[in-house]
This record gives C-alpha cells, structure tokens and sequence, in this order.
C-alpha cells in the first residue's frame, strides 16, 4: 500500500483541530483524523464559556492581570497578551459561523467566573462547548478540501530520525483504522496535533475517555521537549453521585452566587472565605485545595454547591443542562445544593511552542491542550481554554500558509507482520486501573516526595510491562490509549519531582512555600 498524501494532516477534532481545517482548507488539501466520532472530544464538553475583553468596563490588561495571577507567576507575558488582544476576534468568528450566543437585551450575555475581576465569558447557556462543536462540524462537513478519517487512532510520528534522515522533520504519521484493524501510513509536509489533554490518567475526571495525551505522548516519543507537566488543574467542582460520569459542574455557577457549604452532619456552613478572601470566586487551585482538606478534615466523600437561593426562572435560563442533568439523577438544584467533589480537569502543560504552535521538529505543530504556549502557567483561568484554541489555531494556519515547501521521503508501511493477539490481555485493563488509581492517590490535589517515588516506581514496571505488548502483539486502541497514558504519568511525575516549591496548581506538603524565582519545568527526551 501507498500512503495517503495531503497537505496538512490535524489529529483532533475538538475546537483546535477543526478550527484549523477551517482556516487552512481554502488553500491547502487538510486531512482531519479523530479516534472516534468527530463530537467526542473535550470540546463537546466545555460548559461554562469562552473568555473575551467585550465589556464597555474591561480592558485587554484587566484580562492579562487576571491570567498572570492565575498563572501564579509562571505565564508568559507575549503568549497571554498575544491570545487576549485575539479573543475578540475569534469570538466574531465563532458569531460569523452562527453560534447561537446567548444574549441580553439584544446584546452578549457575559458572565463571570472564578478568577476574573470583570464578566467578560460569552457563552451559549450552560453549554457552549456543546453549541460550538455543532456549528464547526457542520461547516467542516460542507468545506470541500478537508476529508475526515474518523475512527482512525494515531499510532506514532514518521519523523526524519525515524528514516535515517535527520534533518527531514516530521513527514507524516501511522494510524489504526480501528473498523479495519489496519495501520494506515499519511504523509504530508505539516502536521498538527490537537489531541486535547490527558485527564484519564487520573481515577476521577471530568474529561471524556479520549482524553488520553496521545498527542503529548507521541510528541515526546518523536523528539519533542514538553513543560509544565505537573500543572494539572482539578475542576473544583464535579457531579458527585454514583450514577454520574464525569459530569462537570460549570464555574459559572459559582460566578452567579452559588455557595460552597459542608453537608448537614459537618455543621452545614459555608466554607470558603475561612480559605481566601475571594471565596468561591478564587482560583481554581485555590477552591480545589479548599475542598480537599474540608473532604479530609471532616472525612466527608462530597461537599455541596448552593445556588438554590436564585429564583428558579435564573437557573433555568443560565443553567439549564445542569438543572436537567441534575434532575434526572433526583437533585432539584432550585431547592436543594449539588453534591460535588474536585475531579482532573486540564493539563496545562503540555508540547513545547512558539507563539505559532511550532514545536522543535519541523513540520510538527501542537494547537489547544496538546500545547504548552504559556498562556496558563501554573493555573488555567477559567474559560481561557477555548480562546486559546482558536487563537493558535489560526496562528498555526498561518505559519503553514507561509511556509516554504518541504522535500518528503517515502515512508515505510507498517510491519504487518506483527499480529498476534496477546493471550493475556485483559491484563491491559488492570494496568490502566491500577495508573490511575495511584496516580489519584500520589499525583493528586495535595503530593510529597515520598508520593510521588511511589508512583514513579510503579510507572516504571508498568511501563516495561506495556513495552513489552507493544513489541510483541497486535496493536489494538486500548494499548495505544494506555502506552501514552503510561508515559504522559511518567512526565507529570518527573516535572513534580523536579519542582520544589508550591506554585499554583503543584502543592507538595514537603515544600509548601513559594520559590523566589518562577521557572517553568521544561523536560528534554533522550
């Protein structure tokens, strides 16, 4: 078999990716693959909205203020200011594509989240990552020059070094067409990754199961540096409940008043100005470490969130996906508080890159969570995950159109020879219990050094174990999920054990305090 040529491939087909094809598709010949459905990225997910300067009252440096001190020190200044002074315009484009924000008195409803000091998030109600996903799907579908290989899972990076060609950059990559079992070869001049985070490393997360850092992962395997890793943000605030799948509870709720209070039998008070000042419109960290210890002081297995002091018309105008889902499940959000617990959420670390999503391989570009940019430093703050999506989706766009051409080799097909099914493979399904249970437990909220050697040994026997499947038996979506699991804990433990301070969202009991200097925690392969 040949491989499949274009001029672009993207791997992702959350907000990222399809904003890229969008952009790149009137020009060049864009092939899209996504490991499942195009809808089933964490995109879909995103409730809360999509943070902009639109206010008569905000400012592009009220909104780099806010995400420096989010960042806790650690954004980078060019990369926060490149993406504000470009939200504006990505939420235009968004409105240009038909997404039905939601509006007040014929004007865009903004509301506010934790962290920000001015309202300034467009959002679609309480489900905007939802309204977004639906209108770029449509419009992809309609583009001609964009084809889509969904169901297509990324098995590694064709890089030079891979050829014995080293200065040659990234040519193209391998993919698992799951329907066929075939691994598919693509080639092209440039590749983007935007493969979303890896919140399925750990036991409780709001993301969906495709959350799986292939992009990091297979970014590291090729070469590429990564930072921040130990940076992952915990949502402060899940759905607790048995029936419940990672169902996040948006911070504008928060942003509209609601309370975080202890259940009845722990004094049922609210508990959040005893932590900061700002209360339930802190920081994300902030509230996340806030729940855990009430949890661990009081031995409790959730708190509650109260918003059911609004009037019921208010939450059903603002909150209607929630109050549904939480009806469903026997919770009236109108009269009684939502249980809720803190659950991974997103990796802000991630692909080391410059301001147009180049990474250190040529050809080779990582957009949305997949990328470290800089924008979110040792905190993400609210909703600026979205705009960043869109801001380096068309800075990525752009770097390609100006490109010059690049000279690709002939890439080897995959050795099909390589087919047996392992006779033990249901030990994959424990290995990927038992990473994400002690990462919980080790790589949590709150870690220490002994936690984190802990979880570094058992990566390490994991990791052999799991080498050793991949170079024996047939490939198959759960091992390549749980190999790039495996390493992408690898590189979140390295990046926390070689941090010792607390900063943001990385606290460690054996070294609470603050470094006088902010350095980022960069990781190089080899």
């Amino acid at each position: 078999m040949t491989s499949l040529d274009f001029d672009v491939l993207i791997v992702g087909s959350g907000l990222a990716g399809l904003s890229a094809a969008m952009h790149l598709a009137g020009t060049h010949r864009v092939a899209v693959l996504t490991k499942r459905a195009l809808g089933d990225g964490a995109s879909q997910w995103a409730q809360g909205g999509i943070a902009a300067v639109l206010g008569e009252t905000d400012s592009i440096q009220s909104h780099v203020d806010d995400t420096l001190v989010a960042g806790a020190g650690l954004c980078d200044l060019a990369a926060t200011r490149f993406v504000v002074e470009r939200a504006p315009d990505a939420i235009a484009w968004l409105r240009a594509l038909g997404v039905p924000f939601s509006e007040e008195d014929g004007a865009l409803h903004l509301t506010r989240e934790g962290g920000h000091s001015q309202r300034r998030v467009a959002h679609v109600t309480d489900a905007t990552g939802a309204a977004v996903q639906r209108c770029l799907i449509d419009a992809v579908r309609r583009t001609p020059n964009i084809t889509l290989f969904e169901g297509h899972a990324l098995v590694d990076l064709i890089t030079g070094s891979r050829l014995g060609l080293p200065d040659a950059g990234c040519q193209g990559l391998y993919a698992l067409d799951i329907a066929t079992d075939e691994v598919r070869t693509f080639r092209a001049p440039h590749v983007i990754l935007a493969t979303g985070g890896a919140g399925k490393v750990y036991l409780y997360t709001t993301n969906p199961d495709t959350a799986t850092g292939d992009g990091i992962a297979a970014a590291w395997r090729a070469g590429c540096r990564v930072s921040n890793m130990e940076f992952i943000q915990f949502h402060p605030t899940c759905l607790y409940h048995p029936f419940a799948k990672s169902f996040l509870i948006s911070e504008a709720v928060r942003g509209e008043g609601g309370q975080l209070k202890l259940p009845a039998s722990a004094g049922g008070t609210r508990f959040m100005p005893a932590h900061d000042e700002r209360a339930e419109l802190a920081p994300r960290d902030v509230v996340a470490r806030a729940i855990d210890f009430e949890m661990k002081k009081h031995g409790l297995d959730c708190v509650y969130l109260d918003i059911s002091h609004q009037p019921p018309a208010f939450l059903h105008a603002h909150f209607p996906n929630i109050l549904a889902r939480c009806a469903e499940l026997g919770i009236d959000i109108t009269r009684e508080p939502i249980p809720v617990v803190p659950a991974a959420h997103y990796t802000c670390g991630g692909v080391l890159t410059d301001l147009s999503g180049r990474t250190d391989i040529a050809g080779l570009y990582a957009i949305g969570e997949t990328a470290c940019t800089g924008l979110h430093g040792a905190n993400r703050l609210a909703s600026n995950s979205l705009v960043e999506c869109m801001v380096f989706a068309r800075a990525a766009a752009d770097a390609i159109g100006a490109a010059p051409s690049r000279r690709l080799a002939e890439l080897p097909q995959w050795d099909p020879s390589r087919v047996t099914d392992a006779d033990e493979i249901v030990v994959l399904s424990h290995n990927w219990d038992e990473l994400r249970r002690f990462m919980w437990d080790y790589v949590g909220i709150v870690r220490t050094d002994k936690r984190l050697e802990r979880a570094a040994h058992r990566i390490a026997l994991l990791s052999s174990e799991i080498d050793e499947f991949y170079g024996q038996f047939r490939i198959t979506p759960d091992l390549l999920e749980l190999r790039n699991l495996v390493q992408v804990a690898a590189l979140i433990v390295r990046s926390a054990q070689s941090r010792h301070e607390s900063r943001g969202l990385h606290f460690s009991r054996d070294h609470p305090t603050l470094a006088a200097t902010a350095v980022p925690t960069v990781l190089v392969p080899g």
